[in-house]
């Protein structure tokens, strides 16, 4: 048994993957929501490893680095492929994902009105290689690599997401990846979790900008 708890703000952000990974996989977890009040007084900076959250517990395992907790929990509900090289190919789509993360994040945080624009106009650029790699295994009709779900598919599938906000149009030159996010989504304990009024109240940044 595993005792999950995220250490956040209260808004999606970079623990919004790992949400929807144990939603998806029917786990329980807590949300330790910490203020930005709180977070400017500084002695909870001073106690994460790297000055930054998100941080990680379970039970009285504590981890920091929103990729790293990822990967732990990938580990722990075997999404992680069949063999070394599956495991590697995850890893890549996941190292994409954060990429495009952070284009969005810095868009989002430091150039939103002047930057948003353009950033939509270059947009199917960053997504063309995830629709080419769902191309290549099994005709783009199941998971991102291999035939099971892994910890990649929920991190490229909350990035989807954010952005069918920012740009609700935006994969209607990406068919498969179009239907990927509509297939990903009705999966039941997703579907479930995607609707529930607790995912609904969080923003997606903090900000308020999306």
């Amino acid at each position: 048994m595993h005792d999950y708890t995220f250490i956040y703000f209260g808004v999606r952000g970079r623990v919004e993957a790992a949400r929807i990974l144990l939603a998806d996989q029917g786990q329980d977890w807590k949300e330790d929501v910490v203020t930005f009040d709180l977070w400017t007084q500084g002695d909870l900076k001073k106690k994460c490893v790297f000055g930054q959250l998100p941080g990680f517990k379970d039970g009285d395992f504590e981890l920091y680095q929103s990729n790293a907790i990822l990967r732990y929990l990938a580990r722990n509900h075997d999404l992680y492929g069949k063999d070394n090289h599956e495991a590697s190919y995850i890893d890549m789509v996941a190292d994409g994902v954060e990429d495009l993360r952070m284009k969005y994040a810095k868009m989002i945080y430091q150039n939103y009105e002047d930057g948003k624009a353009p950033y939509i106009e270059n947009l199917p650029k960053d997504l063309r290689p995830f629709e080419c790699l769902l191309s290549k295994n099994h005709d783009g009709k199941g998971f991102i690599v291999g035939s099971k779900i892994s910890y990649a598919d929920y991190a490229l599938l909350d990035i989807l997401l954010t952005h069918l906000v920012l740009a609700p149009d935006c994969l209607k030159d990406f068919p498969l990846l179009h239907a990927y996010v509509e297939r990903l989504s009705a999966r039941p304990n997703l579907k479930a979790f995607l609707e529930s009024d607790a995912r609904k109240a969080r923003p997606i940044n903090g900000n308020g900008k999306q």
